[in-house]
C-alpha cells in the first residue's frame, strides 16, 4: 500500500493532481481545502502522505485504486476519522473538507452545526449528526489549532514557557470537566488578560473567574 508520495506536481484539475515520480505519473486526489494552495505550485516539489483505497464502479460490479493526498498524517488521520460518520464517502467528505482541518474540527468540539452546514455536501442533519458521532473524538486535531499551535490563539509574544503553562492549566481544566475547546478559550483570555501569571493553579483560577464574568 502507498502511504507517502514525493514527486513533481505536473498538473491541477479540480480535486485531481498529477504527480511525477520519474518515469511514473500518479493521480492523487486532493481535499477542497488544498486545492488553492496546490495550483499554485505546479511544476514544483511536493509530497503528500496518502491513503490507498478501492472505489466501486458501476454499482460495485467493478473497484478502481485511487490515492488520496494530505499535506500531513493529522490531515489523514482526521479525513480517516471524517468518513466514519454515516453517510460520509470518500468523495463527499473530499468536497465537503473545503476549511483547514483544524478549523473543522473546532466546530465540531464547539457543536457548532451552522458552520458544519455551511460545508457543501452537508445539510442540518448531516451536521447534526457530525456534532453526535465525533464529539469527543476530535480534541487532538483542534490541538494544532489553539493552545501552542501559534495558528488560531492569536496571542502575540508568548513564549514557549508560557506555552506550556498554558497546556498545563488545558490538561488540569479537561480534567476537571471543561471541554478542550473551551478550556483552551478561557486559558489564551486569561493569558491575554494577564501574561506575568507563571503558575498553572493561578492560570486556572483565572480562566474559572472569566468563565464566571461571560
Amino acid at each position: 500500500m502507498i502511504s507517502r508520495l514525493e514527486g513533481q506536481l505536473t498538473e491541477m484539475d479540480g480535486q485531481r493532481a498529477l504527480v511525477q515520480c520519474g518515469h511514473i505519473t500518479y493521480e492523487v486526489l486532493v481535499p477542497a481545502a488544498d486545492q488553492q494552495r496546490l495550483s499554485s505550485v505546479i511544476g514544483e516539489e511536493v509530497v503528500f502522505q496518502t491513503l490507498h483505497y478501492l472505489e466501486g464502479q458501476g454499482q460495485g460490479a467493478s473497484y478502481v485504486p485511487r490515492l488520496i493526498g494530505f499535506a500531513s498524517k493529522e490531515d489523514r488521520e482526521f479525513f480517516e476519522l471524517f468518513t466514519s460518520v454515516k453517510g460520509m464517502g470518500v468523495r463527499k467528505t473530499l468536497r465537503a473538507l473545503q476549511l483547514p482541518f483544524a478549523r473543522i474540527a473546532e466546530a465540531i468540539a464547539a457543536k457548532d452545526v451552522d458552520l458544519l452546514k455551511s460545508l457543501p455536501e452537508i445539510g442540518k442533519r448531516t451536521a447534526e449528526t457530525i456534532v453526535v458521532q465525533l464529539s469527543g473524538k476530535v480534541d487532538e486535531f483542534v490541538e494544532g489549532a489553539g493552545v501552542g499551535g501559534g495558528t488560531a490563539s492569536g496571542l502575540a509574544g508568548v513564549d514557549e514557557q508560557q506555552t506550556a503553562l498554558m497546556r498545563d492549566a488545558v490538561a488540569v481544566l479537561t480534567m476537571l470537566g471543561e471541554p478542550k475547546l473551551q478550556a483552551m478559550r478561557l486559558v489564551e483570555r486569561a493569558i491575554a488578560a494577564d501574561s506575568t501569571i507563571q503558575e498553572a493553579d493561578t492560570l486556572v483560577a483565572a480562566a474559572y473567574r472569566l468563565k464566571e464574568l461571560a
